[in-house]
């Protein structure tokens, strides 16, 4: 049986009368890639904004490596190790490649903003950053401003500066939306090599794309988990047919 890094156990969230999380349940083993899927409206981003702490549940349990983090900020969870990719990209445009690394880099080693002039030029963080380039596919962009790299490639980047902390677990928030069919060709690939190296929930609506990559698939439907599995057993499960009224990108092979 695979171990759980993380385990969320019966959140819920309601905003006035709408209830975004119902009794929501997900177990994510460590080592996985688990994708969470489900209409608009599903309650997907909300579940994601509690895991990072952004929000808070009404009640329930979030337990993270062995700990409990229902209550926590979000820079405590960063540190614990969840590093979160957001579906609108958000790369700093006038910076290099190689400046929006190093700064990254110096967040997670402790080190003031303010002084991030000082990063690219420390040894200590150069060095690190050129490793940083090459895991997501940049080395040959590190002089290149962030504003003139694709939209695959500012993904690419970003997913680089989530790495930065070593995280144990890598959020991934729609990283398909807007891409064109190159750089999703490149991204698939990204994270096929990704998912050897760190734990990663990946929220898509690209169903080529989650049931080509993922170990197993949650499926979410008002704020409620209604199945969970591996991709074979969410194709063919009666009630992710009847939530999707048949659809076919979801359930065919």
């Amino acid at each position: 049986m695979i171990e759980s890094l993380l385990s969320i156990q019966s959140i819920n969230k309601c905003f006035g009368a709408a209830r975004a999380s119902n009794n929501f349940s997900l177990e994510v083993g460590r080592g996985e890639l688990h994708a969470l899927i489900g209409p608009n409206g599903a309650g997907k981003t909300t579940a994601l904004n509690q895991l990072c702490g952004e929000i808070m549940p009404d009640s329930g349990r979030i337990i993270f490596d062995g700990r409990l983090i229902t209550r926590m900020p979000v820079y405590r969870r960063a540190q614990l190790g969840l590093a979160r990719s957001y579906q609108i990209t958000s790369v700093f445009a006038h910076l290099t490649v190689g400046e929006n690394l190093s700064l990254a880099i110096q967040a997670h080693q402790g080190h003031s903003f303010r002084f991030w002039k000082k990063a690219v030029d420390d040894p200590v963080i150069r060095e690190a950053v050129l490793p940083a380039m090459a895991r997501v596919d940049l080395e040959g962009r590190a002089d290149v401003p962030a504003a003139n790299l694709s939209h695959g490639e500012k993904r690419q980047l970003e997913v680089g500066m989530a790495l930065a902390g070593q995280p144990k677990m890598l959020l991934l928030d729609e990283p398909y939306a807007g891409m064109g069919p190159g750089g999703a060709v490149e991204l698939t690939k990204l994270i096929q090599r990704l998912k050897t190296e760190v734990t990663i929930l990946l929220v898509e609506h690209d169903m080529g794309a989650v049931f080509s990559l993922a170990d197993r698939i949650t499926v979410l439907v008002y704020g409620q988990a209604i199945a969970s599995g591996t991709p074979d057993e969410i194709r063919t499960n009666p009630a992710v047919r009847e939530a999707y009224l048949g659809d076919e990108a979801l359930v065919s092979p």
